[in-house]
């Protein structure tokens, strides 16, 4: 059903990496999304109604509040289209997680009221009136609700959409609400026993769980994730596989939404190479980054010297201290300056989130080791990386 739709009703359907065909798969899903919650909406209130069930209502104004959400939805991927403009350089696709912040917001109304209305029915007990009707309209609820969970989870995974498989989740929540709800009537049809307004509360409350655990899901991009390992594994092992490239460090993504997203990383190369011949292939490198993960990516050029015995011995020296200090202590951008009385050891460290605020002894337990014998005085000056930029195990 889901490939015959996006053949249906998206364009290009085979291209979903292209921006355009991304926001018409999350245009689809609005729209199915609206369709199908005003509809499974209006059957549970005239059951509800009839019933005399405030949990049956009570899973109705959740389908109304899954519409609005599908609203905000449609409405967020389609300022998310919009281009680059003076104002917003970088696009406008981090609309897409404003519109999930904003489909969390409406749950967490509507949970709330749920919770007074059901608190209010725990307190007021009524008897609820099961029918054939009502178990038909929670069944055919909890069969939809399948399918859509099934619909924008395949969406989501096909588009990388974390709104859409928040989406997918919601759906997955209902059906187990609506379950519970036509469990509710069935106890209190056969068993005689007041559960509906504990039932309508436990409805509430998974629905305030799904709307808390929904924006956090988006106000975590919008304040600034890492990379994901999948794709930072992506563009370092495409890096490491370049000619001439002896080494890379400190991989930087930047998310501005979907299908915007800007990426920095250092380069090693041997510092004998010609730097014309190494500037077009970070030319063709970058390239060929936009081309197939879609990310803006910027290379920074590091020369290194490869060549100098003194120098390549005196960094087999300092790797060593390192790893006295701690086996996950790594080094990169190796060089030495001269002085007249001492020589300048000048490197980066990549530093475990664990040993933040051991700069100092790292640095002094490095001096020691180094300046131990005869020899030239050695003043080390180390750059304590994020631990954040170089997962992964980056290769030097």
């Amino acid at each position: 059903m889901t490939k015959l739709l996006l053949r249906l009703f998206v364009k290009n359907s085979d291209r979903l990496e292209d921006p355009a065909v991304r926001g018409a798969v999350g245009t689809m899903s609005g729209v199915v999304g609206i369709c199908c919650n005003v509809l499974l909406c209006l059957g549970k209130l005239l059951a509800g109604l009839l019933s005399g069930s405030v949990s049956i209502t009570a899973d109705a104004l959740n389908n109304l509040s899954d519409a609005s959400g599908s609203i905000v939805t449609l409405v967020g991927f389609h300022i998310s289209e919009k281009p680059a403009d003076a104002e917003h350089p970088y696009g406008h696709a981090r609309a897409e997680y404003l519109s999930g912040l904003g489909v969390a917001a409406l749950i967490l109304v509507i949970g709330l009221e749920l919770v007074n209305s059901s608190v209010s029915k725990i307190l007021h007990p009524a008897p609820v009136e099961f029918t054939p009707v009502v178990a038909a309209v929670l069944l055919c609820s909890i069969a939809v609700k399948l399918w859509m969970c099934l619909f924008n989870r395949d969406l989501g995974r096909k588009i990388d959409s974390t709104t859409l498989l928040a989406t997918a989740a919601d759906s997955r929540n209902d059906c187990v609400a609506t379950g519970a709800v036509l469990a509710a009537a069935v106890v209190e049809h056969f068993f005689n026993l007041r559960v509906d307004g504990y039932i309508g509360l436990g409805v509430a409350v998974f629905i305030l769980y799904s709307g808390w655990g929904l924006a956090k899901d988006t106000i975590s991009p919008l304040l600034g994730e890492n990379a994901s390992p999948e794709l930072a594994k992506k563009i370092v092992d495409y890096v490491a596989g370049q000619p001439k490239v002896l080494g890379y460090h400190d991989l930087m993504v930047h998310d501005y939404g979907p299908g915007q997203r800007f990426a920095s990383l250092h380069v090693e190369m041997d510092c004998r190479e010609d730097p014309l011949e190494c500037h077009e292939l970070i030319d063709d490198m970058e390239r060929e980054c936009l081309r197939s993960h879609n990310v803006h990516l910027v290379i920074h050029y590091d020369p290194v010297c490869v060549d100098d015995p003194v120098l390549m011995a005196l960094k087999q020296r300092t790797a060593e201290a390192l790893r006295e200090v701690d086996g996950r202590l790594g080094l990169h951008d190796f060089r030495i300056t001269q002085g007249k009385r001492h020589v300048n050891v000048i490197f980066d460290v990549v530093l475990p989130a664990d040993l933040v605020g051991k700069e100092t002894a790292v640095t002094q337990a490095v001096s020691r080791a180094l300046n131990d014998g005869e020899g030239p005085e050695y003043h080390v000056v180390i750059t304590f990386d994020q631990e954040a930029f170089n997962h992964g195990g980056l290769k030097t």
